[in-house]
């Protein structure tokens, strides 16, 4: 089972009496799960969810990685999202699935499928150092089927760059703001807009930043109203939230 749809399906085949209870009993029944051995492929997120499975590319092997994609492919999986992974093992990928893959976000996207975009998503950094993990959760928000701008390097040092975007600002949904340093650009974009913004602390920064953990504290202690933040470097998992949350039904287009 892919998604919803598909057990929708089911059930109006048995509704019509083109299936039998006892076959489509059976059908449901292989949905969950597969277990790999070193991995157990859940396909029921896309039901319980409406998001299939995301692979986490890092600390897995090459092999891993592919063992879950074939086993994905058989279930007509599409839109499959790979975070953490270098050129290399995309490369290993590409030579057997049809890709997408964006090296500075360090994510891919096999069997790809076009998605049109609805809502509008804001994805904002400080700088251009932190472009990495926010086009991570860029990426995401779109494959998730979210409209998103970007716009990149209207951090606080000179303000005026993210006064000449309000537009976009004040239309979004929702924005993402990724930021090292002190992280301050998300407090600013909170006093600004009535949308929720969800902040994502960079390990962008010299010394002091401790990798980070001195823009998620700023976050975390902003005095801006409607922040939530996530880990640190977690675009995905910013992009993951704001696609959520523009999608939300009862919205319109």
């Amino acid at each position: 089972m892919a998604n919803k749809h598909d057990i929708l399906s089911v059930l109006k085949e048995v509704q019509s009496g083109s299936l039998m209870p006892e076959d489509a009993l059976l059908r449901l029944k292989l949905a969950p799960f597969e277990d790999l051995g070193y991995a157990k492929v859940d396909y029921h997120r896309a039901v319980r969810q409406g998001v299939a499975e995301v692979i986490y590319g890092q600390s897995k092997t090459t092999e891993q990685i592919l063992g879950i994609l074939y086993s994905m492919e058989q279930r007509d999986s599409h839109n499959i999202l790979v975070t953490r992974i270098g050129q290399d093992v995309a490369d290993a990928i590409a030579a057997e699935f049809p890709l997408h893959y964006e090296p500075l976000a360090r994510l891919a996207v096999v069997l790809p499928q076009e998605v049109p975009g609805r809502g509008s998503i804001v994805v904002a950094t400080g700088g251009t150092s932190d472009m990495g993990v926010a086009e991570e959760a860029a990426i995401t928000a779109e494959v998730l089927g979210s409209k998103v701008t970007r716009l990149y390097d209207v951090g606080v040092a000179g303000i005026h760059r993210l006064l000449a975007n309000l537009e976009p600002l004040m239309s979004a949904r929702v924005i993402v703001v990724a930021a090292g340093m002190e992280g301050a650009l998300a407090s600013v974009v909170g006093g600004l807009v009535d949308c929720p913004v969800i902040a994502v602390p960079t390990s962008v920064g010299y010394g002091a930043s401790l990798g980070g953990m001195s823009a998620l504290l700023s976050m975390l202690n902003s005095c801006a109203s409607g922040i939530s933040v996530v880990n640190i470097d977690n675009g995905f998992g910013a992009g993951f939230l704001a696609s959520r949350i523009n999608l939300m039904e009862g919205i319109k287009e």
